[in-house]
């Protein structure tokens, strides 16, 4: 077995630190400051975290391969699988011009102004979609939309990117907390409570935060109201779901009651009219197709998805493959020698296949033609091979950085900071979700590692753990994953650089806030912290 290596440079911890965190520079430095295409990172980041893997931390070439061929696998199933249908789902919308009248819709039950818009389309809505779907698909739905009604394509994308942070600890039906629970031994039911005692202060503030970036504090202080409608409706239900209700519903139900109260609230609340904000769209009193029919798609979606998966019913037929001279043939030495198991499970009913039963489901409904159907998916799949090729290479650096040690030994730097690791316990959620783009593939990552470290320190476990899925939350908004899949539906292919570089710095600032949330809970108010049982 090769045995990982945790301090390979001259036998320093932080040296070692300091190279193993250079593929994730690498990217970083690519993207934000050179804006380079997301593609170009991410190989870049994977050739060089390849030569490290082999070189100082002393990993066999052929263990190497194959992690980085068992990442691009899962990259492929479920990852884009799921994306693939979800974005076939939103080309037969257009295709067939519901999603024409989806658009004719929010302009005829909308107030005329763009900044409402925005909270409705890339927060509430928003919010749905990763509920159901998640893997980016939210975040190029939502932000063609919003295209649709006046934005310019890259403020678009930026802003939906930042709203997609407040749903993803819980997208999917809670299988981030059902992943990180399996991980730590931790109850799920005191992981989804930690979680939903911090992720619902993102939400409350998160409708005013993206509408003072585009619209000013002056816009805050106009629309405060629908704000305090939109996030604290959702922030409730969230903190209330994930502590006394039923986890895999926090997302469906949170985003569901947001979306009608705000809807329901905007028939009553009157916004006085700004021109710098009008949508400049005209009114259609009778529509080619009627306006309700444009909610359609997404109805059946969730009609299908939901019972989809609160029936388990990718586990029918579900083969769990060990993945040829990689399974168990690694030693983790942070965890005592444990084997590092490599198996790929292929579900030929995952939530990708969902999805595909939900969009033949709504051609039948709409009508459309087998040929129309494949023009399709023709379509999707010109619009994303490039995105698909990101993904592959991102969370393939992701998975030789786990074999290889090099995410242990991140992950031990960050627990010998003693105090700190208070601070840095977020960053490392935030380091795997923005490399693998999946929060839930962070807490498989980091799940057990904060856990670990926070037992050492004699701070509390359920804490850090929950941590590690807040904080990756805030990672989501910089993945080059869900950056390329965004910008592969909105025509900005190749400038995902300079949409990573708008998005960066308000990635931090609000990872840091959770960081000062953390610090709060644990030596302020340790009694919110729910035990962890026997």
């Amino acid at each position: 077995m090769f045995h990982q290596l945790l301090t390979p440079v001259d036998h320093s911890l932080t040296l070692s630190v300091l190279v193993a965190a250079l593929p994730v520079l690498v990217v970083i430095v690519m993207l934000g400051a050179l804006r380079l295409a997301a593609w170009k990172a991410s190989l870049a980041g994977l050739v060089v975290g390849f030569f490290i893997a082999v070189g100082p931390w002393r990993m066999p070439a052929g263990l190497a391969a194959q992690s980085i061929l068992n990442g691009a696998t899962f990259a492929l199933w479920p990852v884009m699988w799921l994306v693939l249908n979800g974005l076939l789902l939103y080309n037969l919308a257009v295709r067939s011009g519901r999603f024409e009248a989806f658009r004719a819709w929010l302009i005829n039950n909308l107030p005329d102004d763009r900044r409402v818009v925005l909270v409705v389309v890339g927060f509430c809505f928003g919010a749905l979609l990763e509920g159901i779907t998640g893997f980016g698909c939210p975040v190029a739905i939502t932000s063609s939309l919003l295209i649709l009604v006046g934005f310019e394509p890259v403020q678009a994308l930026v802003f939906v990117l930042i709203f997609n942070t407040a749903p993803v600890a819980f997208g999917a039906l809670g299988t981030p907390v059902t992943v990180l629970a399996a991980v730590t031994g931790l109850p799920a039911t005191a992981l989804a409570a930690m979680i939903g005692r911090q992720l619902p202060v993102i939400a409350l503030i998160l409708p005013a935060y993206v509408i003072a970036l585009y619209g000013g504090w002056r816009s805050v202080r106009r629309l405060w109201p629908v704000l305090l409608v939109a996030g604290g409706s959702f922030a409730a239900v969230q903190l209330f779901a994930a502590n006394f209700g039923v986890y895999t519903l926090v997302d469906v139900l949170s985003s569901l009651v947001s979306l009608l109260f705000t809807l329901t609230f905007l028939r009553f609340w009157r916004l006085a009219a700004e021109p710098e904000f009008a949508l400049r769209l005209s009114r259609s009193d009778h529509p080619a197709i009627p306006a309700w029919q444009g909610w359609l798609p997404w109805v059946v979606a969730v009609l299908v998805v939901v019972p989809w998966t609160w029936l388990n019913l990718a586990a029918i037929g579900q083969r769990s493959i060990p993945w040829p001279h990689l399974h168990n043939a690694i030693a983790i030495t942070l965890y005592h020698g444990r084997p590092y198991a490599a198996v790929w499970s292929f579900q030929p009913l995952a939530a990708g296949t969902a999805m595909l039963v939900a969009s033949v489901i709504t051609a039948l409904l709409l009508r459309m033609s087998p040929r129309q159907l494949c023009a399709g998916l023709a379509l999707t799949i010109r619009q994303l091979w490039l995105a698909v090729v990101t993904v592959m290479l991102i969370i393939a650096l992701a998975y030789l950085m786990n074999y290889s040690g090099l995410a242990y030994t991140l992950g031990l730097g960050a627990a010998s900071t003693g105090a700190l690791f208070v601070l840095f316990s977020p960053f490392l959620g935030w380091v795997a979700v923005a490399l693998s783009g999946s929060d839930t593939s962070g807490n498989a990552l980091f799940g057990n590692l904060q856990a670990v470290a926070a037992q050492q320190l004699h701070l509390s476990p359920v804490l850090f753990a929950a941590t590690n899925s807040s904080g990756g939350v805030m990672g989501k908004m910089v993945s080059p994953q869900n950056i390329a899949t965004g910008a592969s539906v909105t025509g900005l292919q190749g400038q995902e650089g300079g949409i990573f570089a708008r998005t960066f710095i308000h990635s931090l600032a609000l990872t840091l806030i959770l960081a000062a949330l953390v610090a709060v809970q644990q030596f302020l108010l340790p009694a919110v912290i729910p035990p962890a049982g026997p």
